[in-house]
Protein backbone atom coordinates (compact mmCIF):
# COMPACT_ATOMS: atom_id res chain seq x y z
CA UNK A 1 0.00 0.00 0.00
CA UNK A 2 1.13 3.62 -0.25
CA UNK A 3 0.41 4.13 3.32
CA UNK A 4 0.32 1.98 5.86
CA UNK A 5 -3.32 0.19 6.74
CA UNK A 6 -3.36 1.56 10.39
CA UNK A 7 -2.35 5.59 8.90
CA UNK A 8 -5.36 4.52 6.03
CA UNK A 9 -7.35 3.84 8.76
CA UNK A 10 -6.79 7.19 10.41
CA UNK A 11 -7.08 9.15 7.29
CA UNK A 12 -10.61 7.55 6.45
CA UNK A 13 -11.58 7.95 9.66
CA UNK A 14 -10.64 11.84 9.17
CA UNK A 15 -12.74 12.39 5.98
CA UNK A 16 -15.69 10.27 7.08
CA UNK A 17 -17.22 13.58 8.70
CA UNK A 18 -17.22 15.03 5.18
CA UNK A 19 -20.83 14.99 3.62
CA UNK A 20 -21.45 12.27 0.86
CA UNK A 21 -21.66 14.20 -2.61
CA UNK A 22 -24.86 13.06 -3.66
CA UNK A 23 -26.50 9.31 -4.58
CA UNK A 24 -23.45 7.34 -6.00
CA UNK A 25 -21.38 8.37 -3.60
CA UNK A 26 -23.60 7.67 -0.60
CA UNK A 27 -24.33 3.98 -2.18
CA UNK A 28 -20.69 3.35 -2.08
CA UNK A 29 -19.61 5.05 0.59
CA UNK A 30 -16.99 6.65 -1.24
CA UNK A 31 -16.25 10.13 0.58
CA UNK A 32 -16.77 7.83 3.68
CA UNK A 33 -14.04 5.09 2.87
CA UNK A 34 -11.57 8.70 1.42
CA UNK A 35 -11.85 7.89 -1.55
CA UNK A 36 -13.23 9.68 -5.22
CA UNK A 37 -15.11 8.86 -7.67
CA UNK A 38 -12.16 9.46 -9.97
CA UNK A 39 -9.83 7.06 -7.91
CA UNK A 40 -12.49 4.04 -7.83
CA UNK A 41 -12.57 4.29 -11.98
CA UNK A 42 -8.70 4.40 -12.24
CA UNK A 43 -8.67 1.45 -9.53
CA UNK A 44 -11.49 -0.62 -11.21
CA UNK A 45 -9.95 -0.08 -14.57
CA UNK A 46 -6.45 -1.42 -13.20
CA UNK A 47 -7.97 -4.68 -11.51
CA UNK A 48 -9.15 -5.28 -15.39
CA UNK A 49 -5.58 -4.85 -16.82
CA UNK A 50 -4.40 -7.15 -14.24
CA UNK A 51 -7.26 -10.08 -14.45
CA UNK A 52 -7.53 -9.57 -18.18
CA UNK A 53 -5.51 -12.31 -18.90
CA UNK A 54 -8.15 -14.82 -17.25
CA UNK A 55 -10.03 -14.14 -20.39
CA UNK A 56 -7.34 -15.77 -22.51
CA UNK A 57 -5.93 -18.50 -19.60
CA UNK A 58 -9.01 -20.13 -18.46
CA UNK A 59 -10.06 -21.42 -21.82
CA UNK A 60 -6.19 -22.52 -22.06
CA UNK A 61 -6.86 -24.99 -18.95
CA UNK A 62 -10.34 -25.82 -19.65
CA UNK A 63 -10.36 -25.91 -23.71
CA UNK A 64 -9.06 -28.89 -24.83
CA UNK A 65 -9.27 -31.40 -22.30
CA UNK A 66 -11.17 -34.03 -22.93
CA UNK A 67 -13.84 -35.80 -20.42
CA UNK A 68 -14.88 -39.27 -19.44
CA UNK A 69 -17.22 -39.26 -22.81
CA UNK A 70 -14.34 -37.72 -25.18
CA UNK A 71 -15.76 -34.36 -25.13
CA UNK A 72 -14.01 -31.11 -25.33
CA UNK A 73 -14.96 -27.75 -24.31
CA UNK A 74 -14.56 -25.14 -27.40
CA UNK A 75 -11.25 -22.08 -26.23
CA UNK A 76 -14.05 -19.19 -28.07
CA UNK A 77 -17.16 -19.96 -26.07
CA UNK A 78 -14.99 -20.92 -23.15
CA UNK A 79 -13.43 -17.40 -23.32
CA UNK A 80 -16.49 -15.38 -23.99
CA UNK A 81 -18.27 -17.06 -20.77
CA UNK A 82 -15.59 -16.45 -18.85
CA UNK A 83 -15.24 -13.09 -19.54
CA UNK A 84 -19.68 -12.96 -19.01
CA UNK A 85 -19.25 -14.65 -15.06
CA UNK A 86 -16.65 -12.20 -14.57
CA UNK A 87 -18.35 -9.67 -14.91
CA UNK A 88 -21.96 -10.47 -14.08
CA UNK A 89 -20.53 -11.32 -10.46
CA UNK A 90 -18.43 -8.60 -10.25
CA UNK A 91 -20.97 -5.96 -10.90
CA UNK A 92 -23.20 -8.03 -8.29
CA UNK A 93 -20.58 -8.30 -5.90
CA UNK A 94 -19.49 -4.48 -6.07
CA UNK A 95 -23.60 -3.48 -5.57
CA UNK A 96 -24.18 -5.58 -3.06
CA UNK A 97 -21.18 -5.95 -0.59
CA UNK A 98 -20.11 -2.53 -1.83
CA UNK A 99 -16.59 -3.87 -2.07
CA UNK A 100 -13.41 -3.64 -4.65
CA UNK A 101 -13.06 -7.22 -4.50
CA UNK A 102 -13.07 -8.31 -8.50
CA UNK A 103 -14.45 -11.84 -9.48
CA UNK A 104 -13.19 -14.04 -12.27
CA UNK A 105 -12.76 -18.05 -12.71
CA UNK A 106 -10.53 -19.27 -9.94
CA UNK A 107 -7.21 -20.46 -10.96
CA UNK A 108 -6.27 -24.08 -9.36
CA UNK A 109 -10.26 -24.68 -9.35
CA UNK A 110 -10.04 -24.47 -13.35
CA UNK A 111 -7.30 -26.99 -13.34
CA UNK A 112 -8.40 -29.24 -10.68
CA UNK A 113 -11.84 -29.60 -13.10
CA UNK A 114 -9.71 -30.41 -16.05
CA UNK A 115 -6.74 -32.57 -15.02
CA UNK A 116 -8.68 -34.47 -12.32
CA UNK A 117 -12.87 -34.18 -12.04
CA UNK A 118 -13.11 -34.66 -16.66
CA UNK A 119 -11.56 -38.12 -15.74
CA UNK A 120 -14.80 -38.76 -13.76
CA UNK A 121 -17.31 -36.99 -15.18
CA UNK A 122 -18.31 -35.09 -18.42
CA UNK A 123 -17.81 -31.62 -18.49
CA UNK A 124 -21.66 -30.95 -18.26
CA UNK A 125 -21.50 -33.04 -14.90
CA UNK A 126 -18.15 -31.37 -14.20
CA UNK A 127 -19.88 -28.28 -13.79
CA UNK A 128 -22.84 -29.27 -12.39
CA UNK A 129 -20.62 -30.44 -9.52
CA UNK A 130 -19.66 -26.54 -9.40
CA UNK A 131 -23.16 -25.51 -9.05
CA UNK A 132 -23.42 -27.88 -5.94
CA UNK A 133 -20.71 -26.79 -4.38
CA UNK A 134 -21.90 -22.87 -4.60
CA UNK A 135 -25.18 -23.68 -3.37
CA UNK A 136 -23.43 -25.33 -0.28
CA UNK A 137 -21.13 -22.17 -0.02
CA UNK A 138 -24.13 -19.94 -0.05
CA UNK A 139 -26.18 -22.24 2.51
CA UNK A 140 -22.91 -22.36 5.40
CA UNK A 141 -23.08 -17.94 4.45
CA UNK A 142 -26.40 -17.44 5.00
CA UNK A 143 -26.96 -20.06 8.42
CA UNK A 144 -23.33 -17.63 9.11
CA UNK A 145 -21.48 -21.06 9.82
CA UNK A 146 -19.23 -19.01 7.08
CA UNK A 147 -18.79 -16.33 9.49
CA UNK A 148 -18.65 -18.33 12.94
CA UNK A 149 -15.26 -20.19 10.91
CA UNK A 150 -13.96 -16.60 9.97
CA UNK A 151 -14.62 -15.12 13.04
CA UNK A 152 -12.66 -18.30 15.22
CA UNK A 153 -9.38 -17.76 13.15
CA UNK A 154 -7.30 -15.53 15.27
CA UNK A 155 -6.03 -12.74 13.80
CA UNK A 156 -2.44 -13.72 13.78
CA UNK A 157 -3.49 -15.76 11.46
CA UNK A 158 -5.81 -13.59 9.27
CA UNK A 159 -2.68 -11.33 9.15
CA UNK A 160 -0.54 -14.11 8.41
CA UNK A 161 -2.92 -15.07 5.20
CA UNK A 162 -2.43 -11.25 3.98
CA UNK A 163 0.93 -11.88 3.94
CA UNK A 164 1.17 -14.85 2.53
CA UNK A 165 -1.44 -13.98 -0.48
CA UNK A 166 1.24 -11.20 -0.92
CA UNK A 167 3.84 -13.86 -1.30
CA UNK A 168 1.84 -16.03 -3.76
CA UNK A 169 0.79 -13.00 -6.08
CA UNK A 170 4.22 -11.54 -6.88
CA UNK A 171 5.32 -15.24 -7.23
CA UNK A 172 2.32 -15.82 -9.47
CA UNK A 173 3.76 -12.31 -10.82
CA UNK A 174 7.35 -13.70 -11.02
CA UNK A 175 6.55 -16.78 -12.67
CA UNK A 176 3.99 -15.31 -15.45
CA UNK A 177 6.59 -12.89 -16.72
CA UNK A 178 9.14 -15.78 -16.94
CA UNK A 179 11.77 -13.97 -14.59
CA UNK A 180 11.48 -17.31 -12.49
CA UNK A 181 10.52 -20.56 -13.84
CA UNK A 182 10.99 -24.14 -13.19
CA UNK A 183 14.12 -26.03 -13.74
CA UNK A 184 13.12 -29.33 -14.16
CA UNK A 185 15.25 -30.81 -12.16
CA UNK A 186 15.19 -31.88 -8.42
CA UNK A 187 17.28 -29.22 -7.02
CA UNK A 188 16.94 -26.40 -7.63
CA UNK A 189 13.08 -27.17 -8.68
CA UNK A 190 12.88 -23.12 -9.50
CA UNK A 191 15.57 -20.51 -10.98
CA UNK A 192 15.81 -17.18 -12.52
CA UNK A 193 15.18 -16.65 -16.19
CA UNK A 194 13.69 -19.30 -18.65
CA UNK A 195 13.99 -23.23 -17.33
CA UNK A 196 16.17 -21.93 -14.87
CA UNK A 197 19.15 -20.94 -16.42
CA UNK A 198 20.45 -18.47 -14.20
CA UNK A 199 19.90 -15.36 -15.97
CA UNK A 200 17.12 -13.06 -17.96
CA UNK A 201 17.58 -14.26 -21.48
CA UNK A 202 14.16 -12.74 -22.92
CA UNK A 203 12.92 -9.29 -24.19
CA UNK A 204 9.39 -9.77 -23.02
CA UNK A 205 10.81 -10.59 -19.27
CA UNK A 206 13.39 -7.35 -19.44
CA UNK A 207 10.11 -5.31 -20.29
CA UNK A 208 8.37 -7.16 -16.67
CA UNK A 209 11.35 -5.63 -15.04
CA UNK A 210 11.06 -2.33 -16.34
CA UNK A 211 7.73 -2.18 -16.02
CA UNK A 212 8.17 -3.13 -12.72
CA UNK A 213 10.95 -0.87 -12.18
CA UNK A 214 8.98 2.36 -13.58
CA UNK A 215 5.65 1.47 -11.56
CA UNK A 216 7.75 0.88 -8.27
CA UNK A 217 9.15 4.24 -8.29
CA UNK A 218 5.84 5.80 -9.24
CA UNK A 219 4.37 3.90 -6.02
CA UNK A 220 7.55 5.39 -4.07
CA UNK A 221 6.60 8.64 -4.87
CA UNK A 222 2.93 8.45 -3.94
CA UNK A 223 2.24 9.33 -8.27
CA UNK A 224 -1.77 9.23 -8.08
CA UNK A 225 -2.54 6.36 -11.20
CA UNK A 226 1.29 5.10 -10.38
CA UNK A 227 0.18 1.11 -11.23
CA UNK A 228 -2.10 2.33 -13.92
CA UNK A 229 0.99 4.21 -15.44
CA UNK A 230 2.93 1.51 -15.32
CA UNK A 231 0.68 -0.75 -17.13
CA UNK A 232 -0.02 1.72 -20.07
CA UNK A 233 3.88 2.66 -20.35
CA UNK A 234 4.84 -1.50 -20.24
CA UNK A 235 2.17 -1.94 -22.47
CA UNK A 236 3.05 1.24 -25.08
CA UNK A 237 6.65 -0.34 -24.70
CA UNK A 238 6.13 -3.99 -25.60
CA UNK A 239 3.95 -3.21 -28.23
CA UNK A 240 6.83 -0.92 -29.79
CA UNK A 241 9.43 -3.39 -29.30
CA UNK A 242 6.71 -6.32 -30.95
CA UNK A 243 6.53 -3.86 -34.24
CA UNK A 244 10.05 -3.28 -34.72
CA UNK A 245 11.72 -7.26 -33.59
CA UNK A 246 8.30 -8.98 -34.55
CA UNK A 247 9.21 -11.35 -31.54
CA UNK A 248 6.29 -13.10 -31.45
CA UNK A 249 4.07 -15.72 -29.07
CA UNK A 250 5.83 -18.15 -27.37
CA UNK A 251 3.42 -21.10 -28.37
CA UNK A 252 2.37 -20.88 -32.09
CA UNK A 253 -0.70 -21.91 -33.63
CA UNK A 254 1.01 -25.01 -35.11
CA UNK A 255 2.29 -26.55 -31.76
CA UNK A 256 5.57 -24.85 -32.18
CA UNK A 257 7.34 -23.36 -29.58
CA UNK A 258 9.16 -19.77 -29.68
CA UNK A 259 11.31 -19.94 -25.66
CA UNK A 260 11.96 -16.04 -26.44
CA UNK A 261 7.90 -15.33 -27.35
CA UNK A 262 5.35 -13.49 -25.08
CA UNK A 263 3.46 -16.11 -22.76
CA UNK A 264 0.13 -15.59 -23.48
CA UNK A 265 -1.11 -12.35 -25.14
CA UNK A 266 1.05 -10.57 -27.94
CA UNK A 267 0.93 -7.13 -27.72
CA UNK A 268 -0.35 -6.52 -31.21
CA UNK A 269 -2.85 -4.08 -32.53
CA UNK A 270 -5.20 -5.74 -34.76
CA UNK A 271 -6.87 -4.53 -37.61
CA UNK A 272 -10.32 -5.78 -36.21
CA UNK A 273 -10.85 -5.59 -32.39
CA UNK A 274 -14.20 -6.09 -32.58
CA UNK A 275 -16.02 -9.87 -32.20
CA UNK A 276 -19.12 -11.49 -31.63
CA UNK A 277 -19.15 -13.61 -28.52
CA UNK A 278 -20.62 -17.57 -28.55
CA UNK A 279 -22.18 -17.92 -25.36
CA UNK A 280 -23.51 -21.33 -26.15
CA UNK A 281 -22.01 -23.19 -22.94
CA UNK A 282 -24.39 -20.92 -20.64
CA UNK A 283 -26.81 -23.62 -19.32
CA UNK A 284 -24.74 -26.41 -20.12
CA UNK A 285 -25.26 -28.56 -17.07
CA UNK A 286 -26.26 -31.94 -16.47
CA UNK A 287 -27.06 -33.52 -12.93
CA UNK A 288 -27.02 -37.20 -13.72
CA UNK A 289 -24.54 -38.67 -12.40
CA UNK A 290 -26.10 -42.26 -12.80
CA UNK A 291 -22.69 -43.74 -14.72
CA UNK A 292 -20.86 -42.16 -11.36
CA UNK A 293 -20.47 -43.66 -7.77
CA UNK A 294 -21.96 -41.65 -4.64
CA UNK A 295 -18.81 -41.70 -2.94
CA UNK A 296 -16.75 -40.06 -6.32
CA UNK A 297 -19.32 -37.24 -6.35
CA UNK A 298 -18.74 -36.60 -2.69
CA UNK A 299 -15.45 -36.53 -2.95
CA UNK A 300 -15.01 -34.53 -5.80
CA UNK A 301 -17.47 -32.11 -3.99
CA UNK A 302 -15.74 -31.99 -0.92
CA UNK A 303 -12.44 -31.10 -2.37
CA UNK A 304 -13.54 -28.44 -4.61
CA UNK A 305 -15.50 -26.94 -1.33
CA UNK A 306 -12.76 -26.65 0.74
CA UNK A 307 -10.34 -25.13 -1.68
CA UNK A 308 -13.15 -22.99 -3.20
CA UNK A 309 -13.99 -21.67 0.14
CA UNK A 310 -11.16 -21.04 1.97
CA UNK A 311 -9.29 -19.34 -1.12
CA UNK A 312 -11.89 -17.07 -0.91
CA UNK A 313 -11.77 -16.82 2.72
CA UNK A 314 -8.51 -16.08 2.88
CA UNK A 315 -8.18 -13.82 -0.44
CA UNK A 316 -11.00 -11.50 0.87
CA UNK A 317 -9.14 -11.39 4.56
CA UNK A 318 -5.96 -9.90 2.46
CA UNK A 319 -8.11 -7.22 0.25
CA UNK A 320 -9.27 -6.20 3.35
CA UNK A 321 -6.52 -5.65 5.08
CA UNK A 322 -4.54 -4.47 2.30
CA UNK A 323 -7.89 -1.65 1.46
CA UNK A 324 -7.76 -0.61 5.16
CA UNK A 325 -11.09 -1.69 5.67
CA UNK A 326 -10.78 -4.22 8.50
CA UNK A 327 -11.01 -3.63 11.81
CA UNK A 328 -8.38 -5.16 14.61
CA UNK A 329 -10.18 -8.97 14.84
CA UNK A 330 -9.72 -8.67 10.40
CA UNK A 331 -14.23 -8.30 10.08
CA UNK A 332 -14.56 -6.18 6.81
CA UNK A 333 -18.04 -3.98 6.27
CA UNK A 334 -21.30 -5.79 5.32
CA UNK A 335 -19.26 -9.60 5.54
CA UNK A 336 -22.37 -11.82 5.38
CA UNK A 337 -23.29 -10.28 2.18
CA UNK A 338 -19.95 -10.57 0.73
CA UNK A 339 -19.63 -14.39 1.64
CA UNK A 340 -23.46 -15.48 0.55
CA UNK A 341 -22.42 -13.37 -2.82
CA UNK A 342 -19.44 -15.34 -3.12
CA UNK A 343 -20.84 -18.62 -3.00
CA UNK A 344 -23.21 -17.45 -5.78
CA UNK A 345 -19.79 -16.69 -7.86
CA UNK A 346 -19.36 -20.41 -7.88
CA UNK A 347 -23.00 -21.22 -9.29
CA UNK A 348 -22.75 -18.57 -11.82
CA UNK A 349 -19.50 -20.42 -13.08
CA UNK A 350 -20.96 -23.48 -13.56
CA UNK A 351 -23.90 -22.69 -14.62
CA UNK A 352 -22.37 -21.04 -17.75
CA UNK A 353 -19.85 -23.73 -17.97
CA UNK A 354 -16.58 -20.98 -17.17
CA UNK A 355 -15.75 -23.07 -13.69
CA UNK A 356 -15.92 -21.78 -10.50
CA UNK A 357 -15.95 -17.42 -10.32
CA UNK A 358 -14.38 -16.25 -6.95
CA UNK A 359 -12.59 -13.41 -5.38
CA UNK A 360 -9.25 -12.50 -7.61
CA UNK A 361 -6.40 -11.54 -5.79
CA UNK A 362 -5.18 -9.13 -8.73
CA UNK A 363 -7.55 -7.26 -7.29
CA UNK A 364 -5.39 -5.72 -4.82
CA UNK A 365 -3.66 -4.16 -7.76
CA UNK A 366 -7.10 -1.64 -7.92
CA UNK A 367 -6.91 -1.10 -4.21
CA UNK A 368 -3.33 -0.39 -4.43
CA UNK A 369 -4.44 2.26 -6.67
CA UNK A 370 -6.85 3.60 -4.35
CA UNK A 371 -10.12 1.63 -4.91
CA UNK A 372 -12.43 1.10 -1.35
CA UNK A 373 -15.52 1.18 -3.09
CA UNK A 374 -17.86 -1.34 -4.81
CA UNK A 375 -17.44 1.60 -7.54
CA UNK A 376 -14.64 0.20 -8.90
CA UNK A 377 -15.82 -3.54 -8.88
CA UNK A 378 -18.61 -2.27 -11.15
CA UNK A 379 -16.39 -0.57 -13.29
CA UNK A 380 -13.93 -3.58 -14.08
CA UNK A 381 -17.49 -5.98 -14.29
CA UNK A 382 -18.57 -3.57 -16.90
CA UNK A 383 -15.09 -3.72 -18.78
CA UNK A 384 -15.44 -7.35 -18.71
CA UNK A 385 -18.52 -7.51 -20.24
CA UNK A 386 -16.95 -5.06 -23.18
CA UNK A 387 -14.19 -7.63 -23.30
CA UNK A 388 -16.80 -10.54 -25.06
CA UNK A 389 -17.18 -8.28 -28.01
CA UNK A 390 -13.20 -6.82 -27.80
CA UNK A 391 -11.23 -10.16 -27.12
CA UNK A 392 -8.62 -8.97 -29.68
CA UNK A 393 -8.08 -5.44 -27.63
CA UNK A 394 -7.73 -7.09 -24.25
CA UNK A 395 -4.63 -9.41 -25.60
CA UNK A 396 -2.89 -6.48 -26.41
CA UNK A 397 -1.66 -6.25 -22.37
CA UNK A 398 0.90 -8.71 -22.61
CA UNK A 399 1.31 -10.87 -19.42
CA UNK A 400 4.87 -10.03 -18.79
CA UNK A 401 3.46 -6.00 -18.44
CA UNK A 402 0.61 -7.48 -16.23
CA UNK A 403 2.93 -9.57 -14.07
CA UNK A 404 4.94 -6.57 -12.69
CA UNK A 405 1.80 -5.21 -11.15
CA UNK A 406 0.87 -8.14 -9.03
CA UNK A 407 4.64 -7.99 -7.88
CA UNK A 408 4.25 -4.55 -6.39
CA UNK A 409 0.77 -5.63 -4.95
CA UNK A 410 2.54 -8.47 -3.12
CA UNK A 411 5.22 -6.07 -1.62
CA UNK A 412 2.07 -4.12 -0.49
CA UNK A 413 0.40 -6.85 1.17
CA UNK A 414 3.91 -8.18 2.79
CA UNK A 415 4.06 -5.01 4.88
CA UNK A 416 1.20 -6.63 7.01
CA UNK A 417 3.60 -8.92 8.94
CA UNK A 418 5.10 -6.08 11.06
CA UNK A 419 1.74 -6.20 12.67
CA UNK A 420 1.89 -9.51 14.00
CA UNK A 421 4.12 -10.01 17.02
CA UNK A 422 6.13 -13.31 16.30
CA UNK A 423 8.00 -13.51 20.01
CA UNK A 424 6.16 -16.86 20.80
CA UNK A 425 7.16 -19.71 18.85
CA UNK A 426 3.53 -20.91 18.96
CA UNK A 427 2.11 -17.92 16.82
CA UNK A 428 5.95 -17.44 14.43
CA UNK A 429 5.21 -21.23 13.36
CA UNK A 430 1.93 -21.68 12.08
CA UNK A 431 2.49 -17.81 10.85
CA UNK A 432 5.43 -18.93 9.07
CA UNK A 433 3.93 -22.07 7.27
CA UNK A 434 0.68 -20.25 6.24
CA UNK A 435 2.93 -17.61 4.32
CA UNK A 436 5.41 -20.24 2.98
CA UNK A 437 2.72 -23.15 2.23
CA UNK A 438 0.73 -20.59 -0.40
CA UNK A 439 3.21 -19.76 -2.69
CA UNK A 440 5.58 -22.78 -2.41
CA UNK A 441 2.45 -25.03 -3.31
CA UNK A 442 0.79 -22.30 -5.43
CA UNK A 443 -2.71 -22.77 -3.38
CA UNK A 444 -3.94 -20.49 -0.44
CA UNK A 445 -6.34 -23.17 0.52
CA UNK A 446 -3.04 -25.14 1.30
CA UNK A 447 -1.14 -22.44 2.94
CA UNK A 448 -4.45 -21.65 5.37
CA UNK A 449 -4.75 -25.62 6.07
CA UNK A 450 -1.21 -25.72 6.87
CA UNK A 451 -1.71 -22.80 9.02
CA UNK A 452 -4.75 -24.22 10.72
CA UNK A 453 -3.53 -27.47 11.76
CA UNK A 454 0.27 -26.37 12.81
CA UNK A 455 -1.20 -23.33 15.19
CA UNK A 456 -3.96 -26.31 16.64
CA UNK A 457 -1.47 -28.90 17.37
CA UNK A 458 1.15 -26.92 18.43
CA UNK A 459 -1.12 -24.80 21.23
CA UNK A 460 -2.29 -28.16 22.38
CA UNK A 461 0.74 -29.91 22.47
CA UNK A 462 2.22 -27.30 24.79
CA UNK A 463 -0.71 -26.94 27.15
CA UNK A 464 -2.71 -23.98 25.18
CA UNK A 465 -5.47 -26.20 23.57
CA UNK A 466 -8.17 -24.15 25.69
CA UNK A 467 -6.93 -21.25 23.65
CA UNK A 468 -8.19 -22.78 20.17
CA UNK A 469 -11.52 -22.24 19.58
CA UNK A 470 -13.44 -25.59 19.11
CA UNK A 471 -14.43 -24.81 15.34
CA UNK A 472 -10.53 -24.45 14.46
CA UNK A 473 -10.31 -27.67 15.94
CA UNK A 474 -13.33 -29.07 13.67
CA UNK A 475 -12.03 -27.32 10.15
CA UNK A 476 -8.19 -28.52 11.67
CA UNK A 477 -9.75 -31.87 11.14
CA UNK A 478 -11.50 -31.07 8.41
CA UNK A 479 -7.88 -29.78 6.48
CA UNK A 480 -6.04 -33.36 7.76
CA UNK A 481 -8.94 -35.18 5.71
CA UNK A 482 -8.37 -32.80 2.87
CA UNK A 483 -4.06 -33.24 2.94
CA UNK A 484 -5.19 -37.37 3.08
CA UNK A 485 -7.81 -37.47 0.46
CA UNK A 486 -5.69 -39.36 -1.97
CA UNK A 487 -5.26 -41.88 0.40
CA UNK A 488 -8.75 -41.44 2.04
CA UNK A 489 -10.41 -42.68 -1.82
CA UNK A 490 -7.81 -45.07 -2.88
CA UNK A 491 -9.23 -46.56 0.83
CA UNK A 492 -12.55 -45.82 -0.06
CA UNK A 493 -12.46 -47.24 -3.31
CA UNK A 494 -13.12 -44.10 -5.43
CA UNK A 495 -11.81 -44.84 -8.77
Amino acid sequence: MEQPVAEAQQETSQRSTVEPKGGLDRFFHITERGSTIGTEIRGGLVTFVTMAYIVILNPIILSGKEDIAGNVLDFGQVSAVTALAAGIMTILFGLVSRLPFAFAAGLGINAFLAFSVVQEVTWPEAMAIVVINGVLIVLLAATGLRRMIFDAVPVQLKLAITVGIGFFIAFIGFVNSGFVDATGQSSPPVGLGPSGVGFIATIPTLIFVITLVLTGVLVAKKVKGGILIGLVSGTVIAVIVEAIWKIGPKFGADGSVNPGGWSLTEPVLGANPFAVPDLSLVGAVSFDFGKVGFVTVVMLVFTLLFTNFFDAMGTMTGLSREAGLADEKGNFPRIKSALVVEGIGAVVGGGTSSSSTTVFIESGAGIGEGARTGLANVVTGLVFLLAMFFTPLTEIVPTEVAAAALVIVGAMMMSQISNIDLSDFRVLLPVFLTAAVMPLSYSIANGIGAGFVSWVLVHALTGKAKQVHWLLWIVSAGFVIFFARGPIEALLGVA
